[in-house]
């Protein structure tokens, strides 16, 4: 599975372009990750690789076609996609809120092979006792894994994930990206996940693309793409990179100042009356 992504732009208005003119090309089976501050287009980019979003110029094409060909019942069939928010709502069951995932493939008596798949997914992701449970009875934590189960059901080639670890504790979020990590190996897929923990995505991806103002700033393995340079220009902070058995390790020193706030915040020396003398 490859993407290829060239010259992409995307903006919700003219003046105001969310993606400036992103190249890159993705090839799987692999775990990717993509990093960058709020605000530099991670989301609009998966949007753009999974017909969500049509760019304004460039174009994105899976193993050589471009996705504005691909119809909407193929793209399903090729891409899942993890939403950020939990907040969605289904008066469904787990069961049946997994079983959404299934559409694309469900022809007439596929059921039984349909509800094994889900059940084996829910088994995978250690939710099997919210099976029955309403969906919108849950944690927004058990909401996000229902989510990721309903994604995985699919069994897509690629699966596309906006934070999927976001309302999840933090051995949770160690769980979920195991998981992830290990999927892209045992099912052989491409795993691209939107990702704002460093750390998380140095220890278990492949690849990460690093984004800054609208474009990829750097692609690689996390040892070449996580050093201090990078998260100084990018992310705009000082820190250490150490090595953690074999992955890059950050741990962050201090912010830098935006440009002219030092000049925007007064002195404290300046905000401080005088003292008098006795």
């Amino acid at each position: 599975m490859i993407i290829d992504i060239n010259g992409v732009k995307f903006g919700y208005s003219s003046d105001q372009p969310v993606l400036k003119d992103v190249t890159v090309k993705i090839e799987g089976p692999k775990f990717v990750s993509i990093l960058g501050p709020n605000g530099v287009g991670k989301s609009t980019l998966i949007h753009c690789i999974n017909k969500i979003l049509s760019p304004n110029e460039g174009a994105v094409l899976i193993d050589g076609k471009d996705v504005k060909d691909i119809s909407i019942k193929e793209m399903s069939k090729i891409a899942g996609y993890v939403p950020y928010s939990a907040n969605d709502t289904f008066p469904l069951t787990v069961v049946d809120t997994v079983m959404m995932g299934r559409h694309p493939h469900s022809y007439r008596g596929s059921l039984d092979e349909d509800l094994d798949i889900v059940y084996d997914t829910l088994e995978m992701l250690g939710i099997s006792d919210l099976a029955m449970r309403s969906f919108n009875e849950l944690s927004a934590g058990q909401h996000q894994k229902v989510m990721l189960a309903r994604g995985l059901a699919q069994q897509p080639k690629v699966l596309l994930l906006d934070e999927p670890t976001s309302n999840l504790d933090v051995r949770h979020q160690l769980d979920v990206s195991k998981l992830l990590k290990r999927m892209s190996e045992e099912k052989q897929i491409l795993v691209i996940m939107i990702c704002h923990d460093i750390n998380i995505a140095a220890k278990y991806s492949d690849e990460i693309i690093l984004m800054h103002n609208g474009a990829v700033f750097a692609v690689g393995t996390p040892k070449e793409v996580i050093t201090e340079e990078n998260l100084r220009i990018v992310y705009n902070v000082e820190s250490s990179v150490i090595d953690d058995l074999g992955s890059p390790h950050v741990i962050l020193r201090d912010s830098l100042p935006e440009p002219n706030e030092e000049a925007s915040v007064p002195k404290l020396e300046s905000a401080m009356p005088e003292s008098s003398s006795v």
